[in-house]
C-alpha cells in the first residue's frame, strides 16, 4: 500500500526541517526549470543504484548523507506523480520503511507556490 503525503503536510514538515529527505526523480533539465526547496534530485533511472550505494559514494555523488533505511520521512515527488510512485516502490524493495509519495507532485506545488 502506497503512502501519499499532501501539499499541507509536506509543507509543514520542509517548514520543520524534521527528519525529512526529500527525492526530486526528475530529469536535471526539468529540475533546472525549478524544484522543491531542500529536495536533491536523483533521476528515477538512477534511484534503484544511489539507493544500493555504500555511504561515502552516496555523500561525493549526492551531497548529503544516505539516508538510514528507517528516516523517519523519505519523500519522492516529480513531476505528475507517476514517477515518484515508482519511487516509492524501489525504495522499499531497498529496504526503506518510512517511504512517501507527493503525489500532487511538482505541478501541483509550483501552482499552490505561484512559481
Amino acid at each position: 500500500m502506497e503512502k501519499t503525503i499532501k501539499y499541507e503536510e509536506l509543507k509543514a514538515l520542509i517548514k520543520s526541517n524534521k527528519d525529512l529527505v526529500l527525492i526530486d526523480v526528475r530529469s536535471h533539465g526539468e529540475v533546472a526549470g525549478g524544484r522543491i526547496p531542500g529536495a536533491i534530485n536523483i533521476p528515477i533511472h538512477t534511484l534503484d543504484a544511489a539507493l544500493k550505494m555504500n555511504p561515502d559514494d552516496f555523500k561525493a555523488n549526492y551531497g548529503i548523507v544516505k539516508p538510514p533505511l528507517n528516516v523517519p520521512h523519505l519523500v519522492f515527488y516529480c513531476q505528475s506523480g507517476g514517477r515518484s510512485r515508482m519511487a516509492t516502490t524501489k525504495a522499499v524493495q531497498n529496504g526503506y520503511n518510512n517511504v512517501w509519495n507527493y503525489a500532487g507532485a511538482y505541478s501541483e506545488w509550483s501552482r499552490k507556490e505561484k512559481k
